[in-house]
């Protein structure tokens, strides 16, 4: 978290930071190295409407900002940790990661989520017949396969059974439980070669054997429907605990049977979920969620309760999910998104998918002819006279003597010269697949290809400073945030975890900051009818326990009386609408829906918490106290000099 939180802060600052030198005229120096007005000016007028905080809108302030920003990253550098391994690892993962954004081409990537999003209109049920093979056979030696997959399709044609044709004979591990039927999906569920057949093939019909990375399919569609879309729902949760016991599963199980119970009896769904729920993070919403379609939640218990309430306000029965007990209710039904909302969220699935490999392909094609590519003929042969039969029985090696494979087969662009022993380890390597492609120079003409592609798609990659200057900055702003949150982790973090003596001081020093309001050890009483509470209120009195309150109001499939109990502070949910509150059973409230009863057992005056009650606040504000103290301290160790007269203009440039 620390680091997405370091980010975000870099980008409300520093956004896009560029190294590029557009002007020659300095606005500040620290040390050695210079910063340039274009910089600050590009930076400043790019967040200028994004920075919430009138102070950083404020140049002064601003060049404040960017001045202790330049000096924590001078830091890293004279601390060497652009040199770590970590670091290093870190900074070219996400650079490969950015990369695969400008692997792409527009046209077919457009092409691409327009049919996703046709497809992801309709939900298709189709059940198949799996025929496997290894997925490295190609051409013809696929025939056998293709042919038994064809048979068996003109057998169903015929009139045979396709349940009984797929329990015999498909090699789907779970057609004993499914006959083949794979249910109701829409796009992306599938691969996409079974997808693009299955939204092919018409209600009743079969599709022509399809190949997959998993075999040969027959592919049967029962039916087509409407893609169900979203819904919004509320929920009330009771969490099953960790490693529970019989008696505490059972606690819960009654707990949301209560529940049940209450909103039957015409309470509040919305009340019963702030004062109950145990999602934390819709309870005080009164249980709603943020809007979710089908395959979107990790429960499919949930999801398949969510979308079979029909009309809005419709409550479910208790039912249980991986997590806990729900009972949900229905807020709204939302129509699938239009295409424009779709776009982004479909991109991002299609780069994931096997359709990317349909982008690279079309990048290879494009780069071909973008780039020179030369071939050197001479050392292509020499690879094409060493590559023999055993490639097909993976057993072919390289051979001992390099001489002939020392100098480049492939040159890009004049500059970028690949050496013929790479391609004949990428011969080696493809081995493996089971090549089946005859004779040997026609095997080897496809390998080189392929291998060509691989080349480009590298050398365009790794120009990518070159050919984009967005792509230059992004990677400006993630290579000097990586190393100032390896510097704040050393610097701030770990110190102010491990430093116990200035923790410590730090903490005695503070000791007004963490202090315990008056404590209250209570048991919380609610319904709906006030004579009950009333009832209940006479019998703490009479020194009945919570046990005997619950035993006399909750019987006969009917919960008058919910009590939570704890020790709260005094700003705590209903203890807070109590003016004065005492000790005994006389403290009570009433709001429009519920009477309630607080029982105080037990108070504790305010008091100093102890380091231990409040030790990840402490650490957290030590962390604060270093870091403000942290840029005054770097500005004695470098030289920092600012040319006022330039900043005085630049301050009237950006007026």
């Amino acid at each position: 978290m620390k680091l997405q939180n370091l980010f975000l802060t870099l980008f409300l600052i520093i956004s896009c930071i560029s190294r590029a030198q557009n002007s020659k005229e300095v606005l500040f120096s620290i040390d050695t190295t210079s910063y340039n007005v274009e910089e600050f000016k590009r930076i400043y007028l790019k967040n200028l409407d994004l920075v919430k905080d009138d102070s950083q809108k404020d140049l002064n302030q601003y060049l404040d900002l960017f001045v202790g920003y330049k000096l924590k990253v001078n830091k890293a550098y004279k601390l060497g940790l652009q040199n770590g391994s970590k670091y290093q690892n870190e900074l070219n993962s996400y650079r490969n990661q950015l990369s695969k954004t400008y692997l792409n081409d527009s046209k077919v990537t457009n092409q691409l989520i327009e049919e996703a999003y046709s497809r992801s209109l309709k939900e298709v049920k189709a059940s198949h017949i799996l025929i496997t093979f290894d997925e490295n056979i190609k051409g013809s030696d696929t025939l056998v396969f293709y042919n038994k997959a064809l048979d068996l399709k003109r057998r169903i044609e015929k009139g045979e059974s396709f349940e009984a044709v797929a329990l015999a004979n498909s090699q789907d591990p779970s057609v004993a439980e499914n006959k083949g039927n794979l249910g109701y999906f829409s796009a992306f569920r599938m691969v996409y070669p079974f997808e693009s057949a299955a939204y092919k093939t018409k209600i009743g019909a079969l599709s022509n054997p399809v190949r997959t990375r998993f075999g040969y399919h027959i592919i049967k569609v029962t039916d087509i429907r409407d893609n169900k879309g979203e819904v919004t729902v509320a929920h009330i949760m009771i969490l099953n605990p960790a490693d529970a016991t019989e008696e505490a599963k059972a606690k819960a199980k009654q707990t949301i049977d209560d529940i049940s119970k209450k909103i039957q009896q015409g309470e509040s769904f919305e009340a019963l979920a702030s004062q109950f729920s145990e999602d934390k993070s819709s309870a005080a919403k009164g249980g709603v969620l943020q809007r979710f379609g089908t395959g979107q939640l990790s429960s499919e218990a949930f999801e398949n309760v969510a979308f079979s309430l029909e009309k809005q306000g419709e409550i479910s029965q208790p039912f249980e999910s991986g997590f806990g007990w729900h009972i949900v209710k229905l807020i709204e039904k939302h129509p699938l998104k239009k295409m424009e909302e779709s776009k982004s969220e479909l991109e991002a699935k299609i780069k994931r998918d096997e359709r990317s490999i349909i982008i690279t392909n079309t990048l290879a094609n494009k780069l071909k002819s973008k780039y020179s590519v030369v071939t050197n003929t001479k050392n292509y042969q020499n690879i094409e006279k060493l590559v023999t039969d055993a490639i097909y029985s993976q057993t072919w090696e390289l051979p001992k003597d390099n001489s002939a494979l020392e100098s480049e087969v492939l040159v890009i662009e004049k500059n970028k010269k690949v050496a013929t022993n790479s391609f004949a380890s990428y011969i080696f390597s493809q081995q493996k697949n089971k090549l089946t492609t005859k004779p040997l120079k026609k095997l080897v003409a496809e390998l080189y290809e392929s291998w060509k592609s691989e080349q480009l798609i590298a050398y365009y990659t790794d120009n990518l400073e070159n050919e984009f200057s967005d792509f230059k900055n992004v990677m400006e702003e993630y290579r000097d945030g990586l190393l100032l949150f390896d510097l704040m982790e050393k610097e701030i973090w770990t110190k102010s975890k491990l430093d116990t003596i200035g923790l410590k001081n730090y903490y005695n020093d503070n000791l007004t900051k963490y202090i315990w309001k008056e404590r209250y050890d209570v048991d919380i009483l609610s319904s709906t009818d006030a004579k009950v509470l009333e009832s209940a209120q006479k019998m703490l009195l009479k020194g009945k326990s919570i046990e005997d309150i619950k035993a006399k109001f909750n019987k006969d499939n009917k919960v008058q009386i919910m009590v939570k109990s704890g020790v709260f502070e005094k700003n705590y949910d209903v203890l807070d609408k109590i003016p004065v509150l005492t000790k005994g059973a006389k403290n009570t409230y009433k709001d429009a829906n519920y009477s309630f009863l607080v029982y105080v057992k037990n108070i504790k005056p305010s008091e100093t918490k102890s380091f231990d009650e409040c030790k990840s606040r402490v650490i957290n504000d030590y962390q604060q106290f270093l870091e403000a103290n942290w840029v005054d301290t770097l500005k004695k160790e470098f030289t920092v000099k600012i040319n006022r007269e330039v900043f005085e203009k630049v301050k009237q440039q950006l007026k």
